[in-house]
């Protein structure tokens, strides 16, 4: 799916911008180091932009830090998962806290690859 060309110029500006979590959980991903899987970061697809995103399995993994508690991010997030579902993407919700500490940074993974093989 094609994404409009101000979500393209939005997800190059992530990718040169990205949080701690992110680039921890990037390196921990990258060049298929988790169950084979290629992810991309930063991924745009319709009006949206994915943290990561795996196109063979359709699957996306978010990080969510403090703003996902606030209740209208939480809605918003809700609805961005339903129009994903839509289009036939997972999407895997993981804690920024859990990424930035190692032995969660462990079961991160362990998650992203189980959700690989399901």
């Amino acid at each position: 799916m094609r994404a409009p060309l101000l979500t393209l110029k939005r997800a190059r500006a992530l990718r040169r911008a990205m949080t701690l979590p992110e680039v921890v959980l990037w390196q921990a991903l990258r060049g298929g180091k988790v169950g084979g899987m290629r992810f991309r970061r930063q991924h745009p697809i319709g009006p949206y932009v994915l943290d990561f995103y795996c196109p063979a399995l359709c699957l996306a993994v978010e990080i969510d830090g403090a703003a996902h508690d606030i209740p209208d991010q939480a809605g918003h997030d809700l609805r961005r998962d339903a129009w994903l579902a839509a289009q036939g993407i997972r999407v895997l919700r993981v804690l920024a806290a859990d990424v930035l500490t190692e032995d969660r940074l462990e079961s991160v993974l362990d998650t992203i690859a189980a959700a690989g093989r399901s």
